[in-house]
């Protein structure tokens, strides 16, 4: 043992430092996590969408054992649903075979920590972390801990991320409510005026759905997030039982994931497919190579960069199509409603259908 309290310390238990937690923990490395929060999972701050295994392994061809990786238990799933409805202004939505779960995030996020305990992991919640010098993490308390390893997967505003990164990433403000109702089994994505520069969604849960959106604020034309939010959710009848927002950085995975011995996994690398806002199982993915090349390294010292090759050649093409169609996407959908409108049809179905499953649009780009 090191001359260190632990040998890996994660800040932020939600589903990318769970994942590095419970793969580094089970490779035999003494993990501790920091999360400020108690329980881990609240208060909510997404969309609850995660595609089932099957469509996962279409989506990300190249990452393997899937089903080790992601293994949603039923008490978690609030709805499977097998339909998404592209929508455009006009409200006419084209249809896509989609398999996924609208999970209960909180419960999906409990499972994740449990995992991770069963691994050998330990936790301290309801824990604050100031800042991180060295091997050192100095908490809001005063107390200190220290690790040969440190893993930043606290967001895009992690204190490793924060002190030691200084790549932007551009990042949407989202905002949602769950709503008590019965929403049909679609899950939807709206684009459009009434979301510029992102896209509002309507995810159906058992009972009720987690409606909100999403915007670039450089497109938004004066108005606020809240009118935007407001907007939208108008058109949808139901009591509001919860009020949530967010962030999501939308601009992709950031140049580096590794400085010394600090590592950033999830939010805090950009670890969030652009083009369709997906960033529970895509941080998984990377929290997954992160552990393994955690034990490599503390086994037999293979440096800690190994983990950004492999998520190269797990993530990278996937991610570089969903960047491409995020651009592309921010472009046309700043066009007027009724162009937009037309741009949905029969004939383009296909290629909106490719950028948003992050597929290559066309064959020659």
């Amino acid at each position: 043992m090191s001359n260190f309290d632990r040998d890996v310390i994660v800040i932020g238990g939600g589903p990318a430092g769970s994942t590095v937690a419970r793969y580094a923990a089970s490779g035999g490395a003494d993990v501790l996590v920091i999360d400020g929060r108690d329980p881990i999972g609240t208060p909510l701050q997404c969309g609850e969408l995660v595609p089932t295994n099957d469509e996962m392994r279409r989506l990300c061809p190249d990452v393997p054992d899937m089903d080790d990786l992601f293994q949603t238990p039923e008490s978690a799933i609030s709805r499977h649903s097998n339909k998404m409805h592209l929508v455009p202004p006009s409200g006419k939505p084209l249809k896509f075979d989609f398999d996924g779960y609208v999970l209960n995030r909180v419960a999906h996020d409990e499972f994740l920590v449990d995992l991770a305990k069963k691994s050998g992991a330990t936790y301290m919640v309801d824990t604050r972390v100031e800042r991180v010098e060295e091997n050192t993490v100095f908490l809001k308390s005063g107390e200190t801990l220290s690790a040969k390893i440190i893993v930043d997967s606290g967001g895009h505003n992690g204190p490793i991320r924060r002190d030691y990164w200084t790549e932007k990433s551009v990042k949407i403000p989202v905002k949602f409510v769950l709503m008590e109702g019965d929403y049909g089994e679609a899950v939807e994505l709206h684009f459009g005026s009434m979301a510029p520069g992102g896209y509002a969604w309507m995810f159906p849960k058992q009972n009720g759905a987690n409606i909100g959106l999403g915007i670039q604020r450089s497109f938004a034309k004066g108005k606020s997030l809240n009118q935007y939010t407001d907007e939208f959710i108008s058109k949808y009848d139901g009591d509001i039982t919860f009020n949530g927002a967010g962030s999501l950085p939308m601009s992709g995975t950031i140049k580096k994931f590794v400085k010394g011995n600090y590592m950033l996994v999830g939010d805090s690398a950009g670890m969030v497919l652009p083009s369709n806002g997906a960033g529970i199982t895509i941080a998984m993915i990377g929290g997954r190579i992160a552990g393994q090349v955690i034990c490599e390294n503390l086994k037999n010292g293979t440096p800690l960069e190994n983990y950004e090759k492999i998520w190269k050649k797990q993530m990278g093409k996937v991610m570089r199509n969903s960047k491409r169609s995020f651009k592309i996407g921010s472009l046309l959908f700043r066009l007027p409603d009724w162009i937009l409108n037309l741009m949905f049809n029969r004939l383009t179905k296909g290629i909106i259908w490719r950028a948003v499953t992050c597929r290559r649009m066309f064959w020659i780009i």
